[in-house]
């Protein structure tokens, strides 16, 4: 049972106001005594034309208390307690019930939602920056789908732009075609690296770079030829670290899918009077929603990302017909995305108040600046490889006889470092510490991956529990606290939906692991001698689990069994 929206319809009995409204107003007291859900009378006082504390009163006098353990006034509020057996009966039995699909729904449904997530450079490595929008994308992929849309993840790769003709200049110049074979993404930074320390020395480098870009745009097939060897060698390096997350797209059409489409673009943009002349470059000036302008060409002639995501954008609503077309984009690109989708809106489409931009933060070290420029990057495949190697020698020292501990360090290792990407608010900044990042105690992946593992070594030992259950033997406070949290999962995912926003699904679990071991360091599971009282806690035990099992899939961990 929806305990809030049955509060919500008790409400709207007495007061003229619609469901939504009102179950939007109710609140979750800060303290378990003060009630379940309280709905706050002030914005009743016009109507009423009475004090909010009277007017609290007076519908608690009214109200149909059928099904909570009772209802009081306390000030402005109208506090809700609900019937704590029924609660917890209604809420176990439809976890156990619906298992993997607890929490899913048909919100989405005949919805597309296209997201743009991970789009590493070609030719460039795959660093820990790339690892935020790619944990990012592909849990909001999961959480929409998980309610019902119908998601395409876009690999809107970076294979496009002027330093691909840095990059044929450099390969032209200092290539190592042996390294190239055996290390392409190693070779191809080294000289992409070089270049730039030569242009600093001598600038008609960069000269000689744009040439080549401009060839390669006029499909010279020299240039052409280099460039897809570029792109071919990358995307099998990509591959592999796509592999070891578990990540997968519908789509990798990047930048240069669009290359043919961007004339029509701009010949649009010309005859709906919005392109101007600025010092030889093409333009749409947005002085009037005080943004620069959007540079639509160049002087040279040459597209920009700008003119590129304006087709994309085009082709997207033209091929999915999107609800919502999601940008998961470092927040940096904020004022870039604004001009995009403003002209958008100056071409005369008013789906663009549907494309959103998902901004994220940055990833740091302690003692490292992250630029493919200088060549300073950690890779993420080195990274995981370490999150892998450190967690199996934790395991080595807590449970050496850990069977296939191997493949549980991946999981776990890996499972960390998502973790940690989508533990806080997306836009603050990651530091990176390895030691917070593996602890098996605080808030992190393996704490929760720990509690799971807890949880099922119990079920393993009690065995199938059969018969009838008994849930009003579950009248602990912990255990009301702990089955609250799992009837809170699916508002948990509406709201990580409503704001874009993972982490709120992750500090939702971080609580559930909470309440879970807090349960259970102060009440036994199996050294009971109420025989229905087990039974009823093995089975409270097995719905945790499968609520931190839905909750880690849609962040895109894997859950280990053992630990």
């Amino acid at each position: 049972m929806d305990y809030k929206k049955l509060v919500a319809e008790r409400i709207k009995e007495h007061v003229d106001m619609d469901l939504e409204t009102i179950e939007r107003f109710i609140e979750i007291p800060p303290k378990s005594d003060m009630g379940d859900f309280a709905f706050p009378c002030f914005q009743l006082s016009k109507v009423f034309r009475k004090a909010p504390n009277i007017i609290a009163g007076e519908l608690k006098e009214k109200i149909n208390k059928e099904g909570f353990e009772k209802v009081e006034n306390l000030g402005p509020y109208l506090n809700f307690f609900m019937d704590k057996s029924s609660f917890i009966k209604d809420t176990l039995e439809k976890i156990l019930e619906e298992k993997d699909s607890y929490g899913s729904s048909f919100v989405g449904e005949g919805k597309n939602v296209v997201v743009e997530y991970s789009s590493p450079n070609i030719a460039k490595p795959f660093h820990v920056g790339h690892l935020f929008t790619t944990a990012i994308g592909n849990s909001l992929y999961k959480i929409l789908s998980f309610q019902g849309y119908h998601c395409i993840g876009v690999n809107h790769l970076g294979d496009w732009g002027t330093q691909f003709g840095k990059l044929i200049s450099a390969y032209k110049r200092w290539v190592d075609e042996e390294a190239l074979e055996k290390e392409p993404i190693n070779e191809l930074l080294r000289i992409y690296v070089k270049f730039h320390e030569e242009a600093e020395k001598d600038p008609s480098l960069e000269d000689e770079a744009r040439m080549h870009f401009k060839k390669l745009e006029d499909g010279s097939e020299e240039e052409v030829a280099l460039w897809k060897r570029f792109k071919d060698l990358s995307l099998k390096e990509f591959e592999k670290v796509y592999d070891m997350l578990g990540v997968k797209f519908d789509s990798y059409a990047g930048e240069s899918f669009y290359s043919d489409k961007m004339d029509a673009v701009v010949e649009e943009i010309d005859k709906k009077g919005l392109l101007i002349d600025s010092n030889g470059a093409k333009v749409v000036m947005l002085d009037e929603y005080n943004m620069p302008p959007c540079i639509i060409k160049k002087a040279d002639g040459a597209t920009i990302y700008a003119t590129r995501d304006l087709a994309a954008a085009i082709y997207r609503k033209n091929t999915y017909d999107f609800y919502k077309n999601i940008y998961v984009v470092g927040t940096p690109q904020a004022l870039h995305f604004k001009q995009i989708f403003t002209t958008l809106k100056l071409m005369g489409y008013d789906w663009a108040e549907n494309c959103k931009h998902v901004g994220f933060g940055l990833v740091k070290f302690a003692d490292k600046k992250l630029s493919t420029r200088k060549g300073d990057v950690v890779l993420l495949q080195d990274l995981l490889n370490e999150a892998v190697e450190k967690t199996l020698q934790v395991i080595n020292e807590k449970n050496p006889s850990l069977e296939n501990k191997e493949e549980a360090a991946k999981k776990i290792g890996i499972g960390a470092v998502i973790f940690t990407y989508l533990k806080n608010n997306r836009e603050r900044d990651i530091v990176f510490d390895w030691k917070d990042m593996l602890s098996f105690d605080g808030e992190t992946g393996p704490y929760v991956q720990y509690t799971y593992a807890r949880g099922k070594s119990v079920l393993r030992k009690a065995g199938n529990v059969e018969g009838k259950i008994d849930y009003s033997k579950l009248n602990t406070p912990e255990e009301f606290e702990l089955v609250k949290l799992l009837q809170g999962f699916q508002e948990s995912i509406l709201m990580a939906i409503d704001k874009l926003e993972p982490s709120i699904v992750t500090r939702y679990v971080i609580e559930v692991a909470k309440a879970f071991n807090k349960f259970y360091n102060l009440h036994s599971v199996l050294n009971v001698e109420d025989e229905e009282l087990k039974k009823a806690r093995i089975k409270m035990v097995e719905a945790t689990c499968q609520v931190i099992k839905n909750s880690l899939n849609l962040l895109g961990i894997d859950t280990v069994e053992k630990m």
